[in-house]
């Protein structure tokens, strides 16, 4: 239950009620009631909750907001609500003060929801999927992959807090360029590892991890395939490579936390002939040209700056078409809503990509896309660029063993993804309140050992619906109440926008209000109705710690 989404929506229909009266009554003159928003402010002294309906109605009526302000109270009837007291504020907004009682209902919501606390059916079970990661399966995960993986991931577990039915896909860039590059390159250290002359083409793959790799497979095969056609041999050696590739990158995925439901390969796209069949459909809609040899899709009829090319003059489709095949095999599943994060060099594939879908006949708004910003890793106040393992790239592997799953998927999420993240390994170690995982994760492990004192001096955790929680009332404490009010907005929030950086800045200043509580309140050895009121409030505050960090996959400690 969202007990501030609740009153907020008694408010506003107050209002549309104390309008319409106004309107009846020939005090208020206007054609219809515009949209207005119901909010909490900024400033406590602003009240609860504050509506900017009277300066939107100005226009149509032609009456100044704070007149228009003082019309609507006139009218509005506060019978049977929370609200104390009502005034207009600065240039006409109307203000609402709540009666205090209202927030001790917080505390038993809390309680009682329990793990669903902040979970909502607003999705509806409607089917979403969200694709993250999709990195190339020819090398290991690096931090861009990383910070997708955690994005990504987060993104999904509030869609699923939020009724939404989630299926989390990884896309398998399985087919090529790519992996014919990766095919040579492999070829290359095969024969270097058997004593033959071979270098790595220029713009195949370089990483140390592609010899480790070679070598394992010639620890299976020998030198069978040393005098095999070249074909044949790349084929095997491919087919090897991409294997343990992927099975490397599901295993680093779960270490950080993260499972996929479906792994899709491109290459099914090919072999199956949905990429020609798309191509096609397209042409039949108007929508391919061919020019110079090749064939072009019409993407400025949607916005893109240039047309894109779909087939090349050698006749191998591109990454494009096959791209195109893969959305419009999404939309056929029968989703719902689209998601896909991306790398910021994805950038202007995003309005193609819609335009294709347009173009296809389905409704470009239900595909979203994420651009994500790059990486920078610091330590030591210095850029960290290099790999022991990959020679190349810091790995996801990499950073899990020097940081941990937890700091990693913390520190990932809590910039927009639109933004460039810097991340500093030096503090994400950090045991302090510097450290911000570490500050909110030692909140959660404080409220646990309150509650471990509790019961070994034989004090039952009382219930808050037997509890007297009036005795809550200093401004520490309540302050405290109405954050723990705000997680199920939030959560909702988070899905509609798709801003998962905003749960770890509210869990953050939730573990800063209760570490405020506890230096003020002392809770263990007050008299028996504090102490218990006390308690409740502090077992409802690890409730939302721990459901604000499930959601980011990050770990609730009992013991720091």
């Amino acid at each position: 239950m969202d007990i501030v989404g609740i009153i907020q929506k008694e408010i506003e229909e107050r209002l549309k009620e104390a309008v319409l009266k106004a309107k009846d009554e020939g005090d208020l003159n206007f054609e219809e009631l515009p949209f207005f928003i119901v909010e909490v402010p900024k400033e406590k002294g602003h009240g609860d909750f504050a509506s900017n309906l009277a300066i939107i109605l100005a226009s149509q009526t032609k009456k100044p907001p704070r007149e228009i302000g003082e019309i609507i109270i006139k009218h509005l009837d506060t019978s049977n609500t929370w609200i104390k007291d009502v005034e207009i504020a600065g240039p006409g907004f109307i203000n609402f003060t709540l009666m205090r009682e209202w927030l001790y209902q917080v505390l038993e919501v809390v309680e009682r929801g329990d793990k669903k606390y902040g979970r909502s059916n607003v999705g509806n079970g409607k089917k979403v999927q969200v694709e993250f990661v999709s990195a190339n399966p020819t090398g290991l995960l690096h931090m861009g992959n990383a910070r997708g993986a955690a994005i990504g991931d987060t993104i999904a577990n509030v869609l699923e807090a939020a009724g939404w039915k989630v299926t989390r896909e990884f896309y398998i860039n399985d087919a090529g360029n790519q992996i014919e590059n990766f095919a040579k390159s492999l070829e290359a250290r095969y024969l270097q590892l058997l004593g033959k002359e071979a270098e790595v083409p220029e713009d195949g793959y370089h990483g140390e991890d592609l010899i480790e790799t070679m070598r394992n497979f010639i620890e299976l095969e020998g030198d069978k395939y040393l005098e095999a056609d070249p074909e044949v041999r790349r084929e095997a050696l491919t087919e090897y490579a991409l294997k343990e590739k992927l099975k490397s990158i599901k295993e680093s995925l779960e270490r950080f936390g993260v499972a996929f439901d479906v792994w899709f390969s491109e290459h099914t796209l090919h072999e199956s002939g949905a990429v020609n069949e798309v191509i096609e459909e397209l042409r039949k809609r108007g929508y391919v040209y061919e020019k110079d040899g090749a064939l072009w899709f019409k993407s400025t009829l949607f916005g893109d700056k240039k047309d894109e090319v779909l087939v090349r003059k050698n006749g191998m489709p591109t990454y494009f078409a096959a791209d195109i095949a893969y959305h419009k095999n999404k939309f056929d599943r029968g989703f719902d809503r689209v998601i896909n994060i991306w790398g910021a060099d994805h950038h202007g594939h995003v309005v193609r990509m819609k335009g294709a879908m347009e173009a296809l006949g389905y409704d470009k708004d239900k595909l979203d896309i994420i651009i994500m910003q790059l990486v920078r890793l610091f330590k030591d106040g210095e850029i960290l660029r290099m790999s022991k393992r990959t020679g190349q790239y810091i790995t996801l592997d990499e950073l899990i063993d020097e940081v941990g799953k937890d700091a990693a998927r913390f520190f990932f999420v809590m910039r927009a993804a639109d933004s460039h993240l810097d991340f500093d390994l030096d503090l994400a170690k950090k045991e302090s309140s510097e450290n911000p995982v570490y500050y909110v994760q030692y909140a959660h492990a404080r409220i646990i050992s309150i509650l471990r004192q509790a019961v070994e001096k034989g004090v039952e955790i009382p219930r808050a619906y037997k509890t007297d929680l009036t005795v809550l009332d200093s401004e520490v404490e309540l302050e405290l109440i109405r954050k723990l009010a705000e997680f199920p907005g939030l959560v909702k929030a988070c899905a509609e926008t798709l801003e998962p950086h905003r749960l770890p800045h509210y869990a953050i200043e939730l573990a800063g209000m209760f570490h405020s509580f506890y230096t003020e309140c002392r809770v263990l050895g007050e008299d028996e109705g504090k102490q218990a009121a006390r308690l409740v409030l502090v077992n409802a505050t690890r409730i939302v710690l721990r459901n604000v960090l499930n959601l980011l996959g990050v770990t609730a400690p009992e013991r720091m």
